[in-house]
This record gives C-alpha cells, sequence and structure tokens, in this order.
C-alpha cells in the first residue's frame, strides 16, 4: 500500500514537472501555428514620446553607466524623457544623477524608502511620454533596442512590450552559469506565447507599456512588471515579448544574493497574482487564463512537489531497491548542492556542481516564496540585486 501511494505520488510530480517545462511550450507551439498572432512591428510612422523611468537604491556603483547607455539610444532626444527615482538613497547615487541634469536627465527623489512599486507609483505623475519605459541601473539596453520596443505599440492591440533579456557573463568572471541557461528557456516561451496569443509578464529589466495602463494605482507590496501584462489584459489589451529588444542582464555571482532575488521576485509574483486571481477565470479570460496557469501556477506548485516526491522516495527507500537506489542519488545531490553553495564567488562552478544547486535553489527559493505568500508577508521595501557591471556586450544566453 505504501508503494502504491508513493508512485502514485512520484508520478504526480513527473506530470507536474513535465508539463510544466515541456508539455505547456509544446501546446503553446501547437496554438500558436493555429492562431498565430500578428508579429510586433518593426517600424513606426511617427516615433511617440517616451519617458524612461528608473527607479534605484544606492546604485552609485552602476548608475553613471546605466544613464550614459539611455543617452545613448537610438532615439529621438525630443521626444524622451529619462526620469530617475531614488529610494531615499543614502549613498551618491542621488549626486551623480543631478550631474546629468544638463542633458535632460530629472531627479525624483523620494522623502523615506517605500520599496520599488511605490517609488514608481509616485514617478507616475511627472512621466510625459505617451509610453513609459522601465528599466532598473544593474543592466545594459543596446543602442538599437528602444525602437524596436515602441514600434510595438503600431498595433493597437498591444498594451504592453517586453525586452529580450540576454545573459551575460561579467568580462573578468564567469559568475552563477545555471542563471544563462534559464533565462535563455524563459525568453523562449515568452516569443512562443506572442504568437500564441500574449505574455502573461513583462520583463522588470526592460518593458515599455502605454502611459493610462501605467498609471493604473497598484499596492506598494506588489509586482509592476509582472501586473503590467494583467492590467493590459483587463483593459482589453495584449502583451507582447520584442525579440529584436535586447537589453543585457549581468548574471549573479553570489548564489546567497540569487537566493534572496528569486524569494523577493517569486513572492511578490504569488501576491500580485492573489491580487488579480479573476484573471485566472477561463470562463471568462480563456486562453490567458490557461496560460496563467500553466506559466505560473503549475511552476510554483513544483518545489512543493519535489518535497513531496523526495518523502515518497524516502518511503519506496524502506523496502525497495528503486527506491533506495533513488534515495542515494538525492542525497549525492544535496551534497553536492551545498559544495555548490559554499563554492568561492570568485571562482568559476564546475558543471557537476551547478546543475544540483540550482535545482535544489529554486526548491528551496519556491518553498520559502509560498510560505510568504501565505502568510501575507508584503515584500514592499527592496534591496536590489547588486549584479556584475555588464561590461562584456556579447550575448552568452
Amino acid at each position: 500500500m505504501i508503494d502504491t501511494i508513493a508512485y502514485a505520488l512520484l508520478g504526480g510530480f513527473a506530470l507536474l514537472l513535465g508539463y510544466s517545462f515541456v508539455g505547456y511550450p509544446l501546446l503553446l507551439r501547437l496554438l500558436a501555428a493555429v492562431r498565430r498572432k500578428p508579429e510586433p512591428h518593426s517600424r513606426q510612422a511617427e516615433w511617440p514620446t517616451v519617458s524612461i523611468s528608473v527607479p534605484v537604491y544606492n546604485e552609485e556603483a552602476q548608475i553613471r553607466g546605466l544613464l550614459e547607455s539611455l543617452l545613448s539610444l537610438d532615439y529621438p532626444a525630443d521626444r524622451r524623457q529619462i526620469l530617475v527615482t531614488s529610494d531615499h538613497s543614502t549613498d551618491r547615487t542621488d549626486e551623480i544623477v543631478r550631474e546629468y541634469a544638463e542633458r535632460g536627465v530629472e531627479l525624483l527623489r523620494m522623502p523615506k524608502r517605500g520599496g520599488k512599486t511605490a517609488a514608481e507609483n509616485a514617478a507616475a505623475a511627472r512621466l510625459t511620454g505617451e509610453i513609459v519605459v522601465n528599466t532598473d541601473a544593474s543592466i545594459r539596453i543596446r543602442p538599437d533596442a528602444l525602437k524596436p520596443l515602441l514600434a510595438a505599440f503600431a498595433d493597437p492591440t498591444v498594451g504592453v512590450a517586453s525586452g529580450r533579456d540576454v545573459s551575460v557573463a561579467h568580462i573578468e568572471a564567469d559568475a552563477n552559469i545555471t542563471e544563462a541557461g534559464y533565462v535563455g528557456y524563459e525568453m523562449s516561451v515568452r516569443a512562443l506565447e506572442t504568437r500564441a496569443d500574449g505574455i502573461i509578464g513583462a520583463s522588470g529589466c526592460f518593458y515599455a507599456i502605454r502611459a493610462h495602463l501605467h498609471r493604473v494605482p497598484l499596492p506598494e507590496h506588489l509586482s509592476r512588471d509582472f501586473a503590467s501584462a494583467l492590467i493590459a489584459r483587463e483593459h482589453g489589451y495584449r502583451a507582447v515579448s520584442v525579440e529584436e529588444a535586447v537589453c543585457l542582464v549581468p548574471r549573479t555571482a553570489s548564489l546567497q544574493r540569487e537566493y534572496r532575488r528569486k524569494v523577493r521576485t517569486l513572492s511578490r509574483g504569488m501576491e500580485t497574482l492573489w491580487f488579480k486571481r479573476h484573471l485566472l477565470n477561463p470562463l471568462r479570460y480563456g486562453t490567458f487564463a490557461w496560460m496563467l496557469w500553466s506559466h505560473k501556477v503549475c511552476r510554483w506548485m513544483v518545489p512543493p512537489g519535489m518535497l513531496v516526491a523526495a518523502i515518497a522516495i524516502v518511503l519506496l527507500s524502506l523496502d525497495s531497491e528503486a527506491g533506495r537506489v533513488l534515495a542515494t542519488l538525492g542525497v549525492v545531490g544535496c551534497v553536492l548542492a551545498w559544495l555548490g553553495w559554499t563554492w568561492p564567488a570568485s571562482r568559476p562552478m564546475p558543471r557537476l556542481l551547478s546543475l544540483p544547486t540550482s535545482v535544489v535553489l529554486m526548491t528551496v527559493a519556491g518553498v520559502h516564496s509560498l510560505n510568504k505568500a501565505l502568510h501575507g508577508d508584503e515584500n514592499a521595501t527592496w534591496e536590489p540585486t547588486r549584479r556584475e557591471t555588464a561590461l562584456s556586450t556579447e550575448p552568452n544566453a
């Protein structure tokens, strides 16, 4: 009887894992072939006015490089506004931003620290463009990336356009190599979603949204980048991913920082979807609801499912040779993950350690995030992920 229950649990987990990461993309591919949505345009007859919004907190090490890259974007300067919102920074961030005032960069300083979404909410009243572009200090946008992103809005059905993240290594180090593969996979899924119907969440690193949608109020503890696609769908628009709009995202060298980032991102995402949970109703939102269940909810269930599978393996190991083999492999994987977790950030991690480390990190972070979301732990204030500066411009994803 115990063996039957254990095998049923393992089978259920295998189905969940397979559907989330293989079955869903395959179904998207079939759907895209049947009902292919228009691809985002590559040109625009008249470029819209655009406001680039950058919320920052203590970014003195990276803000100058970001502003130089934004000022170098291939876009008419008279149709572009750059607004940096400092979340009550305590370092030289504000001083550096003020140096760019003569070049058109504006600074809004928050009177107290309130978090990323609070900074974005406060900035909304100062943004003058028809389209709002959101980015952050840790990434670099390619000079030719902005026009393709904004050209997507020539399609009146598009409310949000998301850039394509490309994970890059710092020129002097081979950082967390497992992140690159996952980012590349995620971007391929978004491309399929765009062709089938529309993406269910934008990239927080680089995305654009119609100004009236950006001004829709959002509680400060929620994630605006994820919510942007949800808000767009509520108002009859769709969100798309633009392949040509490339932004370079340096990988996180420290697994400890990456863990904190994943917990914060996942828990905020869960809270955001709960706030917009009516969109999960397939009778009202059809394909979009199915995509939310598949891309978000099913994936969020994988980490707790992994724990259930581990319990099933322990039960099997009591009187099954196959169970003991699986249990042994699990123990070896956990040992390798521990070695990867303690591996010095200054040294490249061996590939033997990177996969089990990534699996265990994602599992623990997913369970931690679910626990935070279920207990209502809000994540209003944020410590930005301190990534290595994107000095290398060669994609590695």
